[in-house]
């Protein structure tokens, strides 16, 4: 078995039973111990695993989103990144989806001098980007509003995105997995976030690199519904390759 489809395996048995030992995991693939703490190394490093002392893996899943003001300063030299390749991708009359989100309103930030463009968000941080681009047609979707983060969701949104096509949606999400897909812990957030895929032409997930190899409880969609996916350059190739396995274009920044 070649060391990137064993540390595949190694993640997926622990998300399964949530708890390893190096001892099991030897004895599972048939390996030396050594080779099992190298491949952990390699796990951890990207983000996936977390060993703690004696031995003992865990998974190191998403099944918490951090708060909002958390969120919005982590990771924030990639997201502004990720915001900037995102919105070269949009092009003049484009109708477009922008979810709710700490990376999506770095999409929404490099619009601004941008026109003819159409945005429909639930999230009223993304609105207010735009509040100053007489260029950009700014739908707000209309839902109760979360007052943690300014995002609306509930049965209003979801009625309003099962109206709408677009040829681009832009989502966030906490959590994906080559296998597992698309997932969320909250499971009132699914709905909006399905709607969204639902009607777009074009499905683009931005997440930076700590959302990879993660799993939650709620899935949103399967990874054959993304058909592009843009990240950081601290993703490992090891990563990324799984995602290009599936057919998505993956695009590093």
């Amino acid at each position: 078995m070649l060391a990137a489809e064993r540390k595949l395996r190694i993640v997926e048995l622990v998300k399964q039973k949530h708890v390893a030992t190096v001892s099991a995991l030897a004895k599972e693939f048939h390996v030396h111990e050594a080779t099992i703490r190298r491949d952990l190394a390699e796990i951890e490093q990207e983000g996936l695993l977390r060993r703690t002392h004696g031995g003992v893996i865990v998974d190191k899943g998403a099944n918490i989103e951090p708060s909002f003001t958390e969120r919005v300063s982590d990771q924030l030299d990639q997201k502004m990144r990720i915001g900037k390749k995102a919105a070269s991708l949009i092009e003049d009359g484009d109708h477009i989806i922008l979810d709710s989100g700490t990376t999506t309103m770095h999409i929404a930030q490099n619009l601004v001098n941008r026109s003819n463009i159409t945005v429909i968000t639930n999230d009223m941080n993304v609105a207010a980007e735009l509040r100053d681009s007489p260029g950009i047609t700014v739908i707000v979707t209309g839902g109760t509003l979360y007052h943690s983060s300014f995002m609306l969701n509930g049965m209003y949104t979801d009625q309003i995105l099962k109206s709408l096509h677009v040829n681009k949606a832009f989502i966030g999400i906490p959590a994906i997995h080559p296998k597992f897909g698309l997932t969320h812990p909250e499971a009132e957030l699914v709905p909006t976030k399905k709607g969204m895929i639902l009607a777009s032409q074009e499905v683009i997930v931005v997440a930076d690199d700590t959302k990879i190899g993660k799993v939650s409880l709620h899935t949103v969609a399967p990874v054959t519904d993304v058909h592009t996916f843009i990240t950081g350059s601290e993703a490992s190739e090891a990563q990324i390759k799984l995602f290009k396995e599936a057919g998505i274009d993956v695009i590093t920044v």
